[in-house]
């Protein structure tokens, strides 16, 4: 009973500390480029949004959303009457400041001959010259009046100044619009380009691309050569992101306004480097590093590594790390300098 007792109250053994179970990457150097892909829309380069010069009621809408148009192609009318009454007025205007000249001149001659024959004074001959001049200076105003109301009246036209295809109708038939308000946008005929939103952590991959292809959703086989032709100098209010406009230079009539693009971006690592996942990397201070399996006392060690550029789900180590190294790849915040490890049979060195 006593030895029962003396047992109980002696120190307890401690269990041995479980060996950690890790998942390893066998390290290879290869190619060390790196492609990001981004979903986008097709745009155009240019799209201009079409409105009349002068206010008034839509009484004709002549496109359809679709509808190509060639400069000069008639797109939509206003009522015209008011305009054509302000040029009539301004013709009369005109014609009334003509009737004014003529009898200044025929005034101005009469008193001319009169003062050579001393019958009126130099004072005289001034004020009829001065009404001259005024009525000539009144002529040229009304003729001024008469170009603008003959021009508001061709403003009553809205037509297209370029080539392209109607892509929306903002205003239609019986509406009052503003002067410059939005009528129909027009994309124009020229180069094509895939719209994408990269996040502010995304843009050095962007910048550093030094090849980039555009695929169809609905051709995804293939590929067309892009160049970044925009990068927003803000990031969107509502999604922080920036839009990034890439040309796309060999679009062919399949590339239709609309479609839905992917644009790969494609990163030329400087030489070769091992290709790595990002959930290998262990922040050490402000060094980077790696945990590599001794494979002889698989045990670990941390080994200082420099890192190149990084994508989605993988990263580039440029230096620090020697091919044939079995790295950690998952758990590597659990390790400690010296532990031993077991290796996840199910996760030998990946080729």
């Amino acid at each position: 009973m006593i030895f029962l007792l003396l047992a109980a109250c002696g120190e307890k053994t401690q269990p041995p500390a479980a060996v950690p179970l890790v998942v390893t990457q066998k390290a290879q150097v290869g190619d060390a480029t790196l492609h990001a892909s981004f979903a986008g829309e097709v745009r155009a380069r240019s799209e201009s949004a079409l409105g009349f010069r002068v206010g008034g009621k839509i009484t004709q809408r002549l496109v359809d959303v679709g509808t190509r148009v060639k400069p000069g192609t008639p797109i939509a009318r206003i009522d015209a009457r008011d305009f054509q009454l302000n040029s009539a007025a301004a013709t009369s205007q005109m014609a009334a400041a003509q009737a004014d000249v003529t009898q200044a001149q025929a005034d101005y001659a009469r008193y001319n001959d009169l003062f050579q024959k001393k019958f009126v004074s130099a004072a005289e001959m001034d004020r009829r010259k001065a009404t001259l001049d005024v009525a000539v200076a009144r002529l040229a105003q009304a003729k001024t009046q008469l170009n603008v109301a003959d021009n508001q009246g061709t403003y009553t036209a809205l037509v297209a100044d370029r080539a392209g295809v109607i892509t929306s109708v903002d205003a239609d038939v019986g509406q009052v619009v503003a002067a410059g308000q939005t009528v129909v946008r027009v994309a124009q005929d020229d180069e094509k380009e895939a719209l994408i939103t990269v996040p502010e952590n995304r843009l050095p991959e962007v910048k550093a691309a030094n090849r980039i292809e555009v695929s169809l959703w609905a051709a995804p086989d293939k590929r067309y050569l892009g160049k970044v032709r925009e990068i927003s100098p803000i990031a969107d209010a509502v999604t922080r992101t920036y839009a990034v406009r890439v040309t796309m230079s060999d679009a062919d009539d399949a590339v239709r306004l609309g479609m839905t693009a992917s644009v790969l971006l494609l990163q030329q690592g400087a030489g070769s480097a091992v290709v790595l996942p990002l959930t290998a990397l262990f922040q050490q201070g402000a060094n980077t590093a790696l945990w590599v399996v001794d494979s002889r006392t698989q045990t670990v060690s941390l080994v200082p590594v420099k890192v190149g550029v990084f994508r989605e789900d993988v990263v580039t180590v440029v230096s620090g790390i020697q091919a044939g190294a079995v790295v950690v790849t998952a758990g590597v915040h659990k390790l400690t300098a010296g532990q031993k490890v077991r290796v996840a049979s199910e996760s030998a060195t990946r080729k």
